[in-house]
């Protein structure tokens, strides 16, 4: 049993190059969604290492047969993009997890009470217990919309020891909530910034995710 909240940072020279290139204020939108592809292609395959059911069993090869490893169909596996932001990051990672189901959840900031609301929730009724969900949320900040993200998704049987998180940019106050409330869980980042500003906006961060990625 996990007790204290994991956060990793992979030192991968890609990871460092696709988050220069979304950080950059002159990053079209077109390179800025190309940047974020990325991102989730590789921090979903750092997340996947010992996270993945696997299936030992043997193929024949064209010369002998040979032990094999497999990814384990019979275990179920969901993504849950944070829309809108969150969309930005699912090509990358449902390229890694094909058979994986995907969630729908809306939900948007309240800029002066920073807490979130939930607009769409198209989450499934119930989680079985052994379901691997990869939740993908680029910026963790004061933590309100990760937190409710979390909220529902528990509440539907996942265990918060099998939920990894994908984040391009993470602030410290929405990593001391998630530790509190949640000390199974795993995320997996491109960086952690220094902090937030008075909007509760991550700085130096990458600017409004959704907007760079959408050209709105």
């Amino acid at each position: 049993m996990v007790s204290q909240l994991r956060v990793y940072v992979p030192e991968h020279p890609l990871v460092k190059h696709w988050l220069a290139i979304a950080r950059d204020e002159n990053t079209p939108t077109v390179l800025f969604k190309t940047a974020m592809t990325e991102l989730g292609r590789w921090l979903t395959y750092e997340a996947a290492r010992h996270w993945l059911p696997t299936l030992d069993t043997t193929v024949k090869t064209p010369l002998a047969e040979c032990p094999a490893t497999l990814v384990d169909p019979r275990v179920p596996i969901a993504i849950v993009p944070i829309l809108r932001a969150g969309l930005a990051l699912l090509d990358g990672a449902q390229t890694l997890l094909p058979l994986s189901s995907i969630y729908h959840l809306g939900l948007a900031r309240n800029e002066e009470t920073l807490e979130a609301s939930c607009y769409l929730n198209k989450l499934p009724e119930s989680f079985a217990p052994e379901t691997r969900v990869l939740i993908l949320e680029p910026m963790l900040a004061t933590g309100g919309s990760i937190l409710s993200a979390l909220g529902e998704i528990t509440a539907r049987g996942a265990d918060p020891s099998l939920i990894r998180v994908i984040s391009i940019v993470a602030a410290p106050p929405a990593l001391q909530k998630l530790s509190e409330k949640y000390p199974a869980l795993n995320i997996y980042t491109a960086i952690i910034d220094e902090g937030l500003n008075s909007k509760g906006y991550i700085v130096p961060g990458l600017g409004d995710a959704g907007d760079r990625a959408f050209g709105t």
